[in-house]
């Protein structure tokens, strides 16, 4: 096991599949300064290596991420602005890594995740929440709105009318209401959290690199483009694709009747 910034990111690896885990749970893992830059460190030199398939980004303690810390505010109100752009610059840098990077990045949630903690589990490209989990906006609550790509993924994922009801009303949404409207991809028990990711992320960590980079980018490109442009990005990536040393695997062991070993 690898630590960084004092532990405040513990880095685990298992075959090819790493854990990223915030490890503030005496403060529920809320966002400051320097656990975004530890989470940017972390995550910078993963999208060059090709032999890490899978990513699993967890919170250590009773929640993934309760927020971003808000004391940093209190602390000196009058310079709010300065400290916000500082703040959101450094998330925001995390979540275009997130986004741009091939790997699947799978988001382990459990407790209240509020604030800028939706943000980064809805930026994943998969999430498993805690049957304990609850999600909150809490940025009507405090006079702003959403930042970390929030309202993106919400627009997308639930709809503007959800999405802004979600933002406005700020009610907490237990972790089977968020599974129903597709906030999240499955729900299990508290206990059994971690094995879950760790299991998907297997998973996604037998199959191809390559494959996986370009479905994630194509679903990412599906969101913006019309549907004429997607049939060229699909071609563009599956010839290219078919070119590697991993589609020739596949189309040998499917004719082998063989699982394929990429």
């Amino acid at each position: 096991m690898q630590n960084i910034s004092e532990e405040m990111v513990v880095i685990e690896r298992q075959g090819a599949v790493l854990t990223v885990t915030m490890n503030r749970p005496r403060v529920l893992n809320v966002l400051d300064e320097a656990l975004a830059d530890a989470l940017l460190a972390a995550f910078a030199p993963i999208a060059a290596d090709s032999t890490i398939k899978a990513v699993v980004l967890a919170g250590a303690g009773r929640s993934f991420v309760a927020g971003g810390d808000l004391s940093r505010f209190h602390a000196d109100l009058a310079n709010a602005p300065a400290t916000a752009g500082l703040l959101i610059d450094r998330f925001h840098a995390l979540m275009r890594l997130i986004k741009a990077m091939p790997q699947p990045v799978i988001a382990a949630v459990q407790g209240p995740v509020a604030g800028g903690g939706v943000g980064l589990a809805l930026a994943c490209d998969i999430v498993i929440a805690a049957q304990g989990a609850s999600f909150l906006s809490a940025y009507a609550k405090l006079g702003t709105n959403p930042d970390g790509g929030t309202t993106w993924s919400l627009a997308r994922l639930l709809g503007p009318r959800r999405a802004l009801e979600f933002v406005l009303l700020n009610e907490a949404m237990d972790a089977e209401t968020a599974l129903h409207l597709g906030l999240v991809n499955r729900v299990v028990p508290d206990s059994e959290l971690a094995e879950a990711a760790l299991a998907i992320a297997g998973r996604l960590s037998q199959g191809s690199f390559g494959a996986n980079q370009s479905s994630k980018a194509l679903v990412q490109a599906a969101m913006e483009g019309t549907f004429d442009e997607q049939l060229n990005l699909e071609k563009r990536a599956f010839t290219a694709n078919a070119g590697t040393a991993d589609f020739r695997e596949g189309i040998q062991a499917f004719f082998q009747k063989r699982a394929p070993r990429f």
